[in-house]
Formats: C-alpha cells, sequence, structure tokens
C-alpha cells in the first residue's frame, strides 16, 4: 500500500529577519540621505561660493586640497557683515609679502593684524620687526602679542616684551596669549603670574591689555578672576558659528589663505565695525 506523504507548512524565520532588515537598511539610508541634504542646505552659500565662483580661479590641485573647514569659513564671514576682519601672524607664516595683504575670499577687506612678538622671558619672533613695519606700510591697524610659558617668570616676561614693542598711536592694545597649564606650579600661582605680567604691561603702556586664550581655558580658569579685562577667544568648533556678546574678538579658524601669505593663517573676527574698532586703539 502506498504511503501518503504529508508536506508539513512552516513559517520562515529567516525571511522574518531579512523583512526587517530591509526595512530598516531603508530608514537608515533615508535618514542619512535627509542629513546629508540638511547639511548641503546650511552651507548652501558657502557651497555656491566655492564651487561657483572659484572654480575658475585655483589650479587644479588646490581645488582637490580644498577642506572642508573652508566652506565654513566663507559661511562664518557671511554671518558678520560689517564686522572688522583682521589676522594673526607669527614666524610661521615665514616672510609675508605686506602689500599683497589686502581682502579675504576676494571679498572682506583686512583691516587689523596681531603679531607675535616675544615668546617666554627670553625668545623675541624672528619675523616681529619685519611684520611690525610691514603692517604699518599697509595701512592695517597693528597689535603685538606675547606667548605666555607658564613655567617662566612673569616680570621677565613682561620685560622683555616691553623692550621689544613699542606702540604708537592708532596701534592695538598688547595682548597676553595664554594657552597651557602650568607644570611645576598651581593653577593659583599661574594666576598670580599672569596680574603680574598684565600690570607690569598696563603700567608701562598706559592701557589696559587684552587676554587671548581658547575658550575652554577662559570658560574654566579666567573668566571669573579675570573679568575686568576683555577677551580674544579661539574657538575653530564645526557649529559654532557666531562670535559671542563678551568677547572682544574671536579666532575662528587657523587654515585660511590670504594673498601675500603663503602659510595658512588665522582669521579673526572683532566684534565691532572699523569705526569701533579704531576707538578702542592706543591714543
Amino acid at each position: 500500500m502506498a504511503r501518503k506523504t504529508t508536506y508539513r507548512k512552516t513559517t520562515s524565520k529567516k525571511s522574518g529577519r531579512s523583512f526587517f532588515s530591509s526595512v530598516f537598511r531603508f530608514i537608515s539610508l533615508s535618514l542619512l540621505a535627509l542629513l546629508f541634504v540638511a547639511v548641503i542646505y546650511h552651507y548652501r552659500r558657502g557651497l555656491a561660493y566655492y564651487l561657483g565662483f572659484k572654480s575658475d580661479k585655483i589650479s587644479e590641485k588646490e581645488a582637490e586640497d580644498k577642506r572642508l573647514s573652508d566652506i565654513r569659513n566663507f559661511q562664518v564671514l557671511a554671518k558678520h557683515e560689517g564686522k572688522s576682519i583682521g589676522l594673526d601672524v607669527s614666524e610661521y607664516q615665514g616672510k609675508i609679502s605686506w602689500s599683497y595683504v589686502d581682502t579675504l575670499e576676494q571679498k572682506y577687506p583686512i583691516d587689523f593684524v596681531f603679531i607675535r612678538a616675544t615668546v617666554g622671558r627670553d625668545r623675541k619672533d624672528f619675523q616681529f620687526k619685519r611684520n611690525w613695519i610691514g603692517a604699518k606700510e599697509n595701512k592695517m591697524i597693528r597689535g603685538a602679542y606675547h606667548y605666555y610659558r607658564p613655567n617662566e617668570n612673569s616680570i621677565e616676561q613682561a620685560d622683555l616684551f616691553i623692550k621689544t614693542v613699542t606702540l604708537q598711536k592708532g596701534d592695538l592694545p598688547p595682548v597676553l596669549d595664554i594657552e597651557k597649564l602650568p607644570k611645576n606650579q598651581s593653577l593659583d600661582s599661574l594666576k598670580k603670574g599672569l596680574k603680574r605680567w598684565l600690570l607690569r604691561v598696563e603700567n608701562h603702556y598706559k592701557v589696559r591689555p587684552i587676554i587671548y586664550t581658547g575658550e575652554r581655558y577662559y570658560s574654566d580658569f579666567l573668566k571669573e578672576e579675570f573679568g575686568e579685562y576683555l577677551f580674544w577667544i579661539a574657538n575653530y568648533n564645526f557649529y559654532r558659528e557666531k562670535i559671542e556678546d563678551d568677547w572682544l574678538f574671536w579666532q575662528f579658524t587657523e587654515k585660511a589663505t590670504v594673498p601675500g601669505i603663503r602659510k595658512t593663517v588665522d582669521v579673526n573676527i572683532y566684534n565691532g565695525d572699523l569705526q569701533q574698532l579704531q576707538f578702542i586703539t592706543v591714543e
């Protein structure tokens, strides 16, 4: 007698997993696509500028080397129409052809420049004298800054700056650049040293110095105890696009290209227009 063959109906777990995987993949790709479109839309002005207006003005190799930071730079500048724009330079930029230093992105006039003068208690910037004279001849508002070394004597550092920098009418106030924490002293000792430098320099030039530092350093260590000073803040964060109300200057990038300077350079925004910038210069 022939056996009756029966077939058992089964549900495939594998096909179920495959279905949910496909749905998850579709949702993920859709979210990524939306994110991409959102980024493109947000930076549309910068992209339009670089892809449209700049495509015929730079070499193919330069175009390939352009980074996303360039688009951000233009985006930030576009959000600060009317603000005064400037640079800060040191020996790392090499020999600058100052007569060519005039505009940024062929649109934004460069009004001012901070120039590194001294480092610690015993070193002058190799290009300071040349840059100091060149900026003046190029009719730029100039300022000098000192790179502070936390583990060295603050008075010796102040005296080196004073011996190196002669401020004239129309120059910006002196700047103290503090970026590092001390290795061999307490934070309280560091703050005492900073105050000694600031007072020494203020007594000499008869103008209160400006303090340069990073945003985290400012908020964590300096904001409360140095509230009487004006601050120049560095923050290159991709998502920060506006200067804070209590910042005098904002260094928003270290990767800009400027005519007359072969290497990349820092760019700064003053929290006001050119007339207001002239108001804070040395009389």
